[in-house]
């Protein structure tokens, strides 16, 4: 390992740090909250994410291991449905529209009891802002996990001057700093990007929490098994027909 890589494993292994020991003082525990009682009232936990956040949402839907209560939200499929022309996803123009919220929340069979957790670094991007509005004015619960760091230091893009920070129920910060880079090898080259490992790691500790929450009530989680064992789709397709269309992904 070069000197550059140690320094990077100190950088995320410090943030994952001090994200465990936010979790172990009961930082995560409003959050964890939120989510159980969405799963004990029959509701689902919709993530979204856009650009690199959008893996912070498969982290929290449709994987092994993770809730079969679960459902991505995605921009594609505001064109897999029609409402946008492909050409929306050729660059961040989408992220960044504050219109496409309705659009998107009308896409799916989002019910009641469904929780919202909503991941951007920057947490200033319309769409987000936007969607974790429309969630809120529908009566849902919102968890933002965002870069308290980089929020802070930068605009809002949405028309009402919100951060998602501000209309979140709960917000988690995922500790990556200003720009997302941790190593700054002078004339103007940074590299070294955290948010993705550090949300990541937020995303299966909500999940953790969530499951030992749920079996300490009494209740049998539904977790997903990998669909690369013996056993997996069977037991995965038999807990999926409970939500049906509600978890199904468009795309």
């Amino acid at each position: 390992m070069t000197a550059l890589t140690v320094d990077y494993l100190t950088q995320v292994t410090d943030r994952l740090h001090a994200i465990d020991s936010e979790a172990r003082t009961g930082g995560l525990d409003p959050a964890i909250a939120l989510l159980a009682a969405a799963l004990e009232n029959g509701g689902v936990v919709q993530a979204f994410g856009t650009g690199h956040s959008q893996a912070f949402a498969m982290e929290i839907a449709g994987r092994a291991g993770g809730l079969i209560a679960s459902h991505a939200l995605s921009l594609r499929d505001l064109v897999v449905s029609g409402v946008r022309d492909v050409s929306a996803l050729g660059g961040a123009d989408l992220e960044r529209d504050s219109s496409i919220a309705d659009d998107l929340y009308d896409l799916y069979e989002i019910h009641p009891a469904d929780v919202f957790v909503i991941a951007s670094n920057s947490g200033v991007n319309g769409s987000v802002v936007g969607l974790a509005l429309r969630a809120k004015a529908e009566g849902h619960p919102v968890i933002a996990v965002t870069s308290l760091a980089h929020t802070r230091a930068v605009e809002p893009k949405h028309p009402t001057g919100k951060r998602l920070s501000d209309v979140a129920d709960v917000v988690l910060d995922n500790r990556a700093p200003y720009g997302d880079t941790t190593l700054d090898l002078g004339e103007g080259i940074e590299v070294g990007a955290v948010s993705s490992i550090t949300a990541a790691y937020l995303a299966q500790l909500l999940t953790i929490g969530v499951v030992e929450r749920l079996r300490a009530s009494g209740a049998v989680p539904p977790v997903y098994v990998s669909a690369n064992v013996p056993g997996g789709d069977e037991h995965n397709h038999a807990l999926e027909q409970q939500y049906g269309a509600r978890i199904r992904h468009l795309a």
